[in-house]
């Protein structure tokens, strides 16, 4: 089976494309593919199909095998490739039962990640971070705000939240550490991968949940450790509006 090598800020994608082929992958499949010593290696398995809702539809899987709801970095990806073979400015991607916008500005991509489904403070601590806000874009987030980004264990507290009673069906799991009102830092504990370099769900919920608790503009930059992503957030009923940069990594075929 063919396919793409991509990436967003170091969030790594392997992407196949069922339009042109016959894809089929098994959980256990897709683990190997995503594991970086015995197969491709990647943060997320993205597979693309026909749809009569959008221009394609996407659907996405962490490197353990089991399905994501969303992955905004990947949404950026498997756009950037639409546009590339259409020659268009803008499409339309079908992620579940979301339909996502998407254009292309300069050499970045613009994603309308949708409105948040549900934001609520949560009553809970770990070590040194306390008091998160759970954020619904389409997959959960626990989003902590934290006097330093640096002194947080990342992988010892993201995977207790994302095992965590409170989320039968587990959560991402964010650190923030607010820098202004238009600057953000932000570490990421995604389910079911684990640390990750960029998460574009999450920050999406990150500048919800900042702008919610009234710590930033309506407009923030967020510094993740893969580089830059630019949110907006217009009212509290709109979409969530992502824009940041996209990069090809190889094509290969996978062998059987």
């Amino acid at each position: 089976m063919r396919f793409k090598k991509m990436h967003g800020l170091g969030n790594d994608f392997v992407i196949f494309d069922a339009r042109e082929q016959d894809v089929i992958l098994t959980p256990d499949d897709m683990a190997l593919v995503a594991d970086r010593n015995w197969g491709v290696g990647c943060d997320l398995i993205a597979v693309i199909d026909e749809s009569d809702k959008a221009d394609v539809a996407a659907y996405f899987f962490n490197a353990d095998g089991s399905e994501s709801a969303a992955c905004g970095n990947a949404t950026r990806c498997v756009a950037d490739m639409i546009l590339a073979d259409s020659g268009k400015n803008s499409c339309q991607l079908q992620v579940l039962d979301r339909v996502l916008s998407c254009k292309k500005i300069d050499d970045l991509i613009e994603v309308d990640m949708g409105a948040p489904k549900g934001v609520k403070d949560l009553d809970l601590s770990y070590q040194n971070v306390s008091k998160p806000v759970a954020v619904d874009m389409g997959n959960p987030h626990l989003v902590f705000f934290v006097d330093d980004v640096s002194d947080v264990d990342v992988e010892t507290v993201g995977s207790y939240f994302e095992m965590h009673e409170q989320f039968p069906d587990r959560t991402n799991v964010e650190f923030v550490q607010v820098v202004d009102k238009i600057h953000l830092r932000q570490r990421t504990w995604e389910r079911g991968v684990g640390i990750t370099q960029a998460c574009g769900s999450g920050a999406c919920a990150v500048a919800v949940a900042a702008i919610t608790r009234g710590l930033t503009d309506r407009s923030v930059e967020i510094e993740l450790d893969g580089g830059l992503l630019q949110m907006r957030w217009e009212k509290d009923d709109a979409s969530v509006f992502m824009t940041g940069p996209v990069a090809y990594v190889f094509d290969g075929n996978l062998a059987g």
